[in-house]
């Protein structure tokens, strides 16, 4: 791997994706279920420590993946290419869809309400991330890989 993507940016997305796929898989499979539990009284105090907690941890690791995801479109991997690379900004971009569309405005509608509906919907919508930054993961953990095997890439 001799390029600047390949030496540096691949690895950084790689960093940023897997931690990525890591916290959402604790989120889908312990924070947001422990909605369920938070009383009447709490809840609207729970919510908005949440949004503001999450978005120091989440916000700077979504931007590097998402400026490292670019990069490597712009500047790709030899022996990897574009294709690749443009299949994970693909998939970052449906991600970033499905917060936008889904996530942000449940968080908001369940600051307003608390109903254990919204927080249903929020655990069911918030599959399409969790698989999302798993393949992610995977396919920037590929993408090193790759860089790394002259002649093995796809």
């Amino acid at each position: 791997m001799s390029t600047i993507s390949g030496n540096l940016i691949l690895p950084v997305q790689a960093g940023a994706s897997c931690a990525l796929a890591g916290l959402i898989w604790f989120v889908q499979v312990v924070h947001y279920p422990a909605y369920r539990y938070v009383g009447a009284g709490e809840f609207r105090r729970y919510q908005t420590h949440h949004q503001w907690a999450v978005s120091w941890v989440v916000g700077p690791l979504m931007l590097v993946e998402m400026a490292a995801s670019l990069a490597l479109v712009v500047w790709p991997v030899e022996g990897i290419g574009r294709v690749w690379a443009g299949v994970g900004s693909g998939v970052l971009a449906i991600i970033w869809a499905g917060t936008a569309l889904w996530q942000v405005p449940l968080h908001t509608r369940l600051l307003a309400s608390g109903a254990q509906g919204d927080v249903e919907r929020m655990v069911r919508s918030n599959w399409l991330r969790t698989v999302g930054w798993t393949l992610r993961a995977a396919l920037s953990l590929a993408m090193i890989w790759w860089g790394f095997q002259p002649g093995v890439g796809p």
